[in-house]
């Protein structure tokens, strides 16, 4: 190297395109001869700065074939980057000595199996694996900030608080046992490995500087190896660093009081490290042509932003700030209410620059959920976009395939995880997909709806009806691909790369297809690709760990997917992207989006260390979570300096207001106090057109639905239950007995109120049908083994045995002392007796039926009608008035010998027992209170007979709800109903009730 020679540092201004600029002084150095520009290499911050400066090379030659410089990322160099093709020395023995990098993958697991080792600690391998992350992290930085692993044991003074030196405990495996895993695998950390590899490449330009042109670009040398590596190549012969964005304009007095949030922090303890003063900075040579008003707004936006992000320290100085109207030109701000109008409105923005020939657009965001919206936007436009930051594995389809089949098997192929895994696009189990997806709708009809089945194949097989061979045939092949790893989820011990194995024998077998393997269908796309990737090094990592629960391998999966992130190869749209902060560094396009400017998500939030607090870190040596906000600062100055910039916001989140971006709080005030908070176009037009986007022509309101079935279609008999509803929901009735239309049971559902009540009618029939007359001695403890018969079925269930069960216990109490004082006034007891009673009417023969809960035959010869509810029981005035007829009506039909067995006579009493098992346990209540029994049951037949006769007149409409105050409390068809939609203006409220 070259003695005493000066080092050369650039900066390229925000706003100016960073690559072109970069590309056009390279030219401008070395000419545009092929072989002098091969000779050049250029050291970029990541691979994807390689491809936007090799696409900057060819913009500027016009698309003409070039050897283009060597560009080599500096967060990926290896031994093979380290021999420079200008340079005729190897790489030195030390350098190429250096032991390879740990996996990630594997360094997770064995730090997971020294976390699992510590004695006297319960933790889960999903918990481990999640500790290992983190401690994966903290290894990280303790090696990128070259900091002595020995300093922890002396971390914690008394100063502290005790709880840290259990922290300090548990950190020891990183001190004591870390680095005799490390030897034992003949590995290193990868930090600490780049850190080597940097450094050998230090030492070797040192001893042997290249003569030819070596730059590096576009890093800020937050990494202390990579800081040494920029010294060294802005002192070789040939060697400049070009520095994003540095401020030479900036005060002495501010440039002083920089913190670590501040964009200029890092790039000024850089040039500390360089040992060179900001005034040696120089402004690179070459930029790019521009017409002299956007060169003007490029320069002033860049001020306006400087000023933005002036040190709160020097903020005084804003008195004496004279802002340029010119650098406002093309800034725009737009709030929207929520997170759905800001995707909107950024797709719309997008879309709008496709309107201009050539123009190119880029929304750059730290949220990756705005990100996924906006992509979902666009394609009300048929435009495909790719998120270029990626997404987690896990949310990809491949990965969601592998957590569900996970899940599957280690939770017994329960109903939900079953319908999950055979729908899910990847499902094929043999057949082809769009078959498999009709076997799934048919089995989630026929067999999962309702209580769940007992738990694993076997049990859903016992449960398959008979006939259903499409079913039966399905449950063989499902129990052909899913039998080895059932039986090794519920191992206690089991091999954990035989739990890797068996489940990726397991996903291939259910993604094959009529028509393709399992593996072509599970391991293609990039998805599909990454997830292959991240399989066989888990296969690889689990190597020697010890044996596990099978059923704790899905949730130790879905913590190792956390840190995997699936990234598109190319994106979708050749002049639209979207752009996480990483990938946006040294990147421009015509139109630039700043989405997701709130606190909290850019900037970032704050996260404090899971093993240190803030103290603690700065004694070690580690950089506080603020350096973060400096780093993502940085990053929203270098974007807004472009020429058209809109910055967007949403006011509410998950139903919260949020709060603007510190940045955008501090540019309002700084234009405020200059006067031109009116020069910043905000709003637009752009959320009035997304309302317009969906919005119909003209609102038409539903009318009330009234649908006149021809009289054939209309029922001719009813259950006397039903009748209420006729009354007072025509409507529902249309749809379950003239449409056909009943509402599913729930997936794997726990019995609920209407399960409880059927099974405690059960179990109370069964003991009347035992016992009609006289009770036995011990009454009580027959009904309670009753009462276990009908619950065994779901006793099985938490809910029931806590919750329901011990209600019937109450309530068999209660009953038994109940009877014991009633029955000296009985002949007997019939339960669940079926009854009809035909009709004279209009349309012809009409048949009232009924299934009574229990009549009880009075010592005076009279009846007694009893209705079991376990719910609120209808009132006496609902009764009288004839809203709830049921009981009525069971006694027109006794009174006219319409129930079998039982000869007619007269009914003097209707009651219903309300066994709520709680309290009060049981309660017995009249059914009618000012009117006799016997006007109630009369006022009943005549109000079912007109019933009866209005609707058989084709005319007569089954209106939705056609007396507010009638309506039901709760009915299966209230949405088909569409009640909320024509309501609103109905007397009675939304739900005309």
């Amino acid at each position: 190297m070259a003695q005493g020679r000066e080092p050369k540092v650039y900066t390229i201004a925000p706003g100016t395109p960073f690559a072109d600029a970069l590309a056009l002084g390279i030219v401008q150095t070395v000419g545009e001869a092929p072989e002098a520009l091969s000779t050049v290499r250029v050291l970029l911050p990541t691979r994807r700065a390689c491809r936007t400066l090799r696409e900057a090379f060819l913009r500027l030659s016009d698309g003409k074939p070039l050897l283009l410089p060597r560009m080599t990322p500096l967060g990926d160099v290896d031994e093979d980057e380290l021999a420079l093709a200008a340079s005729e020395e190897p790489a030195s023995d030390a350098a190429l000595s250096i032991p390879p990098a740990t996996g990630g993958l594997r360094r997770q697991m064995l730090l997971a199996r020294l976390i699992l080792a510590i004695p006297g600690e319960a933790r889960t391998p999903d918990q481990a694996v999640r500790l290992a992350a983190e401690l994966g992290r903290l290894l990280d930085q303790i090696h990128t900030e070259r900091l002595n692993f020995d300093d922890l044991k002396n971390l914690v003074p008394d100063a502290y608080a005790s709880h840290w030196q259990i922290t300090l405990d548990f950190l020891k495996i990183l001190v004591d046992a870390w680095p005799q895993v490390l030897a034992e695998e003949g590995v290193i950390d990868p930090a600490d490995r780049r850190n080597r590899l940097l450094a050998a490449q230090v030492d070797q330009w040192r001893n042997t500087p290249p003569a030819t042109p070596v730059i590096a670009a576009g890093s800020t040398g937050s990494i202390p190896a990579t800081a040494d590596l920029l010294s060294a190549v802005s002192r070789l012969p040939r060697g400049a660093v070009v520095l994003p964005g540095f401020d030479t304009n900036l005060d002495e007095n501010s440039r002083a009081a920089l913190e670590p949030t501040h964009p200029q922090f890092g790039m000024n303890r850089l040039l500390e490290t360089l040992k060179v003063s900001p005034a040696e900075v120089s402004p690179w040579p070459a930029t790019p042509e521009v017409p002299a008003p956007l060169a003007k707004t490029r320069q002033e936006r860049g001020r306006l932003m400087a000023e933005t992000m002036r040190p709160s320290q020097t903020g005084e100085e804003w008195r004496a700030v004279a802002i340029d109207p010119a650098a406002l030109d093309g800034l725009r701000r737009i709030d929207c209410p929520t997170p759905k109008e800001e995707a909107g409105v950024i797709a719309l923005l997008a879309r709008e620059t496709l309107e201009h020939k050539g123009r190119t657009a880029a929304l750059i965001t730290p949220d990756r959920n705005l990100a996924r919206r906006v992509a979902a936007e666009l394609e009300r436009w048929n435009i495909e976009i790719d998120d270029s930051a990626g997404q987690p594995l896990s949310k990809t389809p491949a990965g969601t395939f592998l957590r569900l089949t996970a899940h599957l098997a280690a939770d017994g192929f329960a109903p939900l995880d079953l319908l999950s895994t055979l729908k899910h696009p990847k499902a094929g189990l043999g057949f082809e997909p769009a078959d498999l997806r009709r076997r799934a709708r048919q089995l989630e009809i026929d067999v999962l709806r309702g209580p769940r089945p007992a738990a694993g194949l076997a049990g859903l097989k016992a449960a398959l009806p008979t006939t259903g061979k499409s079913l039966i045939q399905l449950a063989d092949r499902l129990t052909e691909a899913g039998a080895a790893i059932e039986a090794l989820m519920g191992e206690a011990a089991a091999d954990p790369r035989d739990l890797v194995r068996t489940h990726i024998a397991f996903a291939e077998a259910l993604a094959a297809s009529a028509t393709e393997t399992g593996s072509d269908r599970m391991w293609t796309g990039d998805d599909g690709e990454q997830a292959g990737q991240f399989m066989a090094s888990l296969l690889e990592a689990m190597e020697g760990l010890p044996a596990m629960a099978g059923r704790l391998y899905p949730d130790m999966l879905e913590s190792l997917m956390e840190t995997q992130v699936v990234r598109p190869r190319y994106g979708g749209h050749p002049r639209l992207a979207v752009w996480g902060l990483l990938e946006a560094r040294l990147q421009s396009a015509d139109l630039v989006i700043l989405g997701g400017l709130n606190e909290g998500v850019w900037p970032p939030e704050t996260q404090a260390s899971p093993w240190m607090s803030r103290p603690m870190m700065k004694d070690f040596g580690l950089p506080t979570p603020e350096r973060r906000i400096g780093l993502t600062a940085h990053d929203f100055v270098q974007a807004a300096c472009n020429a058209q910039v809109v910055c967007t916001r949403s006011e509410r989140a998950d139903g919260a207001p949020t709060v603007p971006s510190r940045w955008l709080m501090r540019l309002d005030t700084l234009l405020k106090g200059a006067g031109l908070e009116e020069n910043l176009t905000t709003g637009g037009p752009w959320l009035d057109w997304l309302g317009k986007l969906d919005a119909p022509e003209a609102v038409r309101p539903i009318d009330r639905p009234a649908p006149t079935p021809p009289l054939a279609a209309r029922p001719r008999n009813l259950s006397v239950t039903r009748i209420e509803t006729w009354m007072r929901d025509p409507y529902a009735l249309y749809a379950e007995k003239i449409l056909g239309l009943r509402a599913l049971d729930p997936l794997d559902a726990d019995p609920g109120a209407a399960d409880y009540g059927t099974l405690v009618h059960d179990a109370l029939d069964a003991f009347c049908r035992a016992y009609p007359d006289a009770l036995p001695k011990d009454a009580l403890e027959r009904l309670i083994a009753l009462g276990k018969e009908q619950f065994a079925p779901h006793l099985s269930r938490p809910g029931v045995w806590a919750f329901w069960w011990p209600r019937f216990e109450r309530i068999a109490q209660w009953f038994v002392e109940t009877e014991t004082a009633r029955r000296g006034g009985l002949k007997k007891i019939h339960t669940e007796v079926t009854g009809r009673y035909p009709l004279n009417a209009k349309g012809g023969p009409f048949v009232l039926t009924a299934k009574a809960d229990r009549i009880d035959r009075l010592a005076d010869g009279g009846y007694l009608l009893i209705d079991y509810k376990t719910g609120a029981p209808p009132s006496a005035k609902e009764v009288e008035a004839g809203f709830a007829p049921q009981l009525p009506l069971e006694a027109v039909i006794l009174e006219n010998d319409g129930f079998e067995g039982l000869a007619k006579g007269p009914v003097g009493h209707l009651e219903y027992w309300q066994l709520k098992g709680s309290s009060p346990v049981g309660k017995i209540s009249p059914a009618t209170r000012k009117k006799p029994v016997e006007e109630v049951v009369k006022e009943a037949l005549e109000g079912v007979t007109n019933l009866v006769s209005r609707f058989d007149d084709p005319a007569t409409p089954y209106e939705s709800r056609p007396v507010p105050d009638m309506a039901p409390k709760y009915s299966d068809y209230e949405h088909l109903a569409r009640i909320k939609e024509w309501s609103a203006g109905v007397d009675g409220g939304e739900d005309g009730g």
